[in-house]
Order: C-alpha cells, then structure tokens, then sequence
C-alpha cells in the first residue's frame, strides 16, 4: 500500500514539474503570456505579445503599452481575414508572402493583401535587424498557413481522428486501470489488521504499561491509515482528472477547428487551475502531516519512552491533547503557507508582502503581549501535563471537564452544561481533579447514642465487599480506608473514608458505596444523626410562670 502510495504521488509530482517542459515542446500548444515588458520607461514603456493563428503561437510583436491592443488587435483581425480567404480558395498554389519596402521600413503583404508594418520594436524582441525580422516573420507566415490549410484537407482531418481516437481509448484504459487500483486499495484498508506478532519469547509476560497502551496505538494506526487514506482517495482523484482533462485538452489541439479552445482553456482557467493545485497541494500535505504525528507518536508509545506503571493510566489523555495541539499548529503553518503559494501562482511579488509583514508582526507583537503570555502559559500547560483534555480541573471559581485546550485558551464544561473559556494567561493556580488517579472522600454522619466499633466495623466490611465485586474491582485501586472518627460535629460522630479510584471513577464508587453503607446500616440499627441541638432556659420569671401553671 505503500509503494502504491509512494508512485501515485510521484508520479503526479513529476506531472506537474514537468507541465511547461512538456508544454514547450507541443508544436501546436499556445505559449500564453501576458504582455511582458521590455523597456523600464514610465512614460512609454513597450509591451510585447504573441499573434495567433488557429491557437498556434506565430510571432511576437512590440509597441508602446497604449498602442499595443490596437496594434495586436488590428493584425489578428487582417491575419484571419487572409487566412480564411487562402483556406477557402481552391488553388494549390503555394501562399504568397512579400516583404516590401514602404518609407524605409519593411511591410509584410500575404496574397498583396497588406499584414503589418516591422517596427524597430519587433525586431529589438528578437535582437536583429529589422529586415531579418522581417524575414523570419515572411518564412514563419508562410510554413503555417501552408500548415494551416493542409489540416482542413479531408485525410489530414482522417489522421488527427484516428489519433483522437487512439487517445480517448488510452483515456479510457488508463481510468479504468487508476480506477481498479483504487477499489483494490480499498479493499486491502478493509481486511483486518492481523495482530502484530510479539518481537519477544512467545511466554515472555507482557508489562501492564504496555497492554494498556495497546487500545491507544491501535487507535493512532486507525487514524494514520485514514489519513493516508484521505491523501490516496485525493490523489486518485487527481489522477483521473488529469487523464480525463489532459487527454481531452490534447485532442483539441489536433484540430484546427477547436485548436482556438485551447486558448480560451488556458486563458479562462490559467489561475483557476493553479489556485486549486495549490489548495489540493496543501490539503494533502496537512493530510500527510497528520499522519507522521499519529506516526511518531505511535511510535514514541511503541518505544516504551512513555510508559510507566504510574503514567499508563493518564497516556491517553496526553497523546490527544499532544496530537491534537501540534495538528493545530501544522495546521495554522501549512494554511501560511499554502496562502503565499497561492498569491505566487496569481503572480504577486511576495517579497515586499513579507516586508510588510514582518513589521505588521512586530507592531501585532507588542500590542497583543497577552496573546503571547497566553501562547507560553499554554506550552508550559502541555510540557508539564497540568491538565489534558478529558481532565476534570477547578480554576478558581469554576470547575468543569476539559473540553478544548490549545496554545491559547482553555474551555471547561461544568455540571450545568455551560461552556466556560478562560485564557492560558489567567491560569495561576489549578486543581487537577483527574490526573492519574483520584480519591472519593466521604465523610459519614453517626449518631451519638450508636456503638462506635460496630459502626467502624460495618463501614469497613462494606468496602471491602465492594473492592472484591468484578463490577467495581477495576475502578477501585486500593482497598477502602477507614480512617476513624474524623470530629464531633453537630450532627453526630463525623467518620472519614477514603477510596483511591481511577480518575473521573470517584463519583461513582462514592454513589455506590453510600448506597450500599445506607442498607447495611439499615440492616444493623445503626441510626445516621440528623442535626440537632439542645436550648437552656435561665431566666427566673419564665420559670415561675411555668410552676404556676403547673400549681392550678
């Protein structure tokens, strides 16, 4: 799968380096360009083109930037006009191409019928005179209109179909060969993932670490695979449009008929097509990103270089706030620089943009220093493993269950539902409910008239049924203890109980275990106090009054 991975993506990158190469050597393909200039005056600064035959490049000419469109516009329109008039003519007689003399300067005549006048600035673009530039436009004009008119003969149209022909069935042979690659790199990604055999002796015990970073590999491989999965699926699809659009953009340019869609293609679609390479280039390569992270961290795991008895437990939580930081930041760099690409391809200087830039970034610098706190507050955050995503954390006055964390902010979602953001900057002090284990402290009420010891003793039985049970066993990590009267309180003797439980269990095993202690002291008679409290009446005139009641 690999290596069918490795020549999909090779091959459309040598496709694409070699588009201009290739291009150049299609004798019928038009070179477009844009006016380009060739002198640095302001004032009157001289632009070149090309000039068109059937979409074919013929020559170039030159004028100034205002009389340029005039000038091009003028010679295509008196060029198609001769061309369509020889085409039409039933002589074979070859095509008359006279260079004369008119005020000093050369003037091209095609049939005595009048082209163009060469100026100095035609020749200055082929750096020769102006009577040999003269020349070469006189031989040029008259081998492709020759070529022109040859290309609408009945056979000459009869070979360029068979060719067209030949192509559409290569097109059809080389689709239907990407499409079967792609349904059997589907069907492989289906077949079960066979269990990777142990490098080990086959009795050597297995670490707990590693078998519980098992489930957190296996979901990294899942994720590396559809991520290369995504970046095939793409490339295929790449693949085909490049065969579909190319083959049919090549059978335009055998005939001179549609050969001029090719110009209108790659005029209308010149930008467009480089925008959407760009954007495809750059989804694909945040897509292969993505999964050197899964890759790497996977194989960081693999390693062993995470893995203790005492961290195995919080792994999971560390690699998905891990991986889903660093996807973020290559994320945010690949979005730059697919958004410079794209302005290259547009033809914008992005050499002075940088400039710019770079100042607007320092200015942005010393105005947002608390984005910047809150940048480095959030990478201590990460390094240190404070908290990670799937925590239970109390920052200040709020509390919640860590929902997104990233190098900026922090959002917590608390027992009502709310979501509640604060800055990495503002984090100073943070408890931590979740990290690696937790501790469910129960303090439970007893009344003053109950046997103390029987109630110590039913307390710690309770637990221990509960940590022996298959159901909680998992979610117990040590045996419950009973540490004693904790205080005497209003209600009675307070007794403190602590149960060491895996974090986010803590709630549950405390639910249970008041529900299982409530029977059991149900069971026993052992009464739970209820708030109480004792009034000393002193004043003697009310007690008089009561004995007076009492004498009648």
């Amino acid at each position: 799968m690999r290596f069918q991975f490795l020549a999909i993506a090779s091959s459309m990158a040598i496709a694409l380096v070699s588009v201009p190469k290739a291009t150049a050597q299609i004798p019928f393909l038009p070179q477009l360009q844009a006016p380009s200039s060739v002198s640095n005056d302001l004032n009157n600064r001289v632009v070149s083109g090309w000039i068109y035959l059937d979409g074919r490049p013929l020559f170039q000419i030159a004028a100034s930037k205002a009389n340029f469109p005039e000038r091009s516009e003028d010679i295509q329109k008196k060029l198609q006009k001769i061309s369509q008039s020889y085409i039409k003519s039933a002589t074979k007689t070859e095509v008359k191409v006279e260079v004369r003399k008119v005020n000093d300067l050369p003037v091209i005549y095609v049939n005595d019928q009048y082209l163009m006048t060469i100026t100095s600035e035609d020749a200055g673009l082929r750096e020769v005179d102006i009577w040999t530039s003269a020349d070469q436009i006189k031989e040029s004009l008259k081998e492709d209109l020759l070529q022109a008119k040859q290309e609408r003969q009945t056979q000459s149209l009869i070979n360029q179909g068979k060719i067209a022909a030949g192509i559409g069935l290569t097109m059809m042979l080389m689709s239907w060969g990407v499409y079967s690659w792609q349904r059997r790199s589907k069907k492989d990604l289906l077949h079960p993932i066979a269990s990777q055999p142990s490098r080990g002796p086959q009795n050597s015990p297995i670490s707990p670490a590693v078998a519980a970073a098992q489930p957190i590999t296996t979901q990294l491989n899942q994720r590396q695979k559809q991520h290369l999965q995504e970046v095939k699926r793409r490339l295929f699809e790449l693949t085909q449009a490049g065969i579909w659009g190319g083959g049919s953009f090549f059978i335009l340019g055998l005939f001179p008929y549609t050969r001029t869609f090719q110009v209108g293609i790659l005029t209308a679609a010149q930008f467009p097509l480089r925008l959407c390479v760009v954007f495809l280039g750059t989804y694909v390569a945040m897509r292969l990103t993505y999964a050197l992270i899964d890759r790497f961290t996977t194989t960081l795991i693999s390693s062993g270089a995470l893995l203790t008895p005492e961290s195995s437990e919080r792994l999971q939580l560390r690699v998905s706030t891990f991986s889903g930081v660093t996807k973020s930041i290559a994320t945010g760099i690949w979005v730059g620089v697919g958004f410079l690409l794209a302005l290259v391809s547009l033809g914008i200087d992005i050499v002075p943009l940088l400039a710019g830039v770079s100042l607007v970034g320092v200015a942005v610098s010393l105005a947002s220093q608390n984005l910047i706190k809150d940048a480095i507050n959030g990478f201590l955050i990460i390094l240190e493993d404070q908290y990670a995503l799937g925590d239970v954390i109390s920052v200040g006055d709020v509390g919640g269950l860590v929902e997104n964390l990233n190098l900026r902010m922090t959002q917590l979602r608390d027992s009502e539902g709310r979501l509640i953001t604060i800055p990495n900057g503002e984090i100073k002090v943070v408890a931590n409910l979740s990290s690696r284990w937790s501790r469910a402290d129960l303090t439970i009420p007893i009344a003053y008239q109950a046997d103390t010891e029987k109630a110590l003793k039913l307390i710690e039985t309770v637990g221990s049924q509960m940590n022996q049970e298959v159901q909680w066993q998992p979610q117990i990590l040590e045996p419950p203890q009973v540490l004693g009267i904790d205080q005497f309180g209003d209600r009675g003797l307070i007794i403190r109980v602590w149960i060491k439980t895996q974090p986010l269990k803590q709630w549950d095993v405390a639910r249970e275990f008041r529900r299982r202690l409530k029977v059991a002291l149900d069971q026993a008679e052992i009464s739970i106090s209820v708030p109480q409290q004792a009034i000393w009446v002193n004043d003697d005139h009310l007690l008089n009054f009561q004995g007076n009641g009492k004498d009648n």
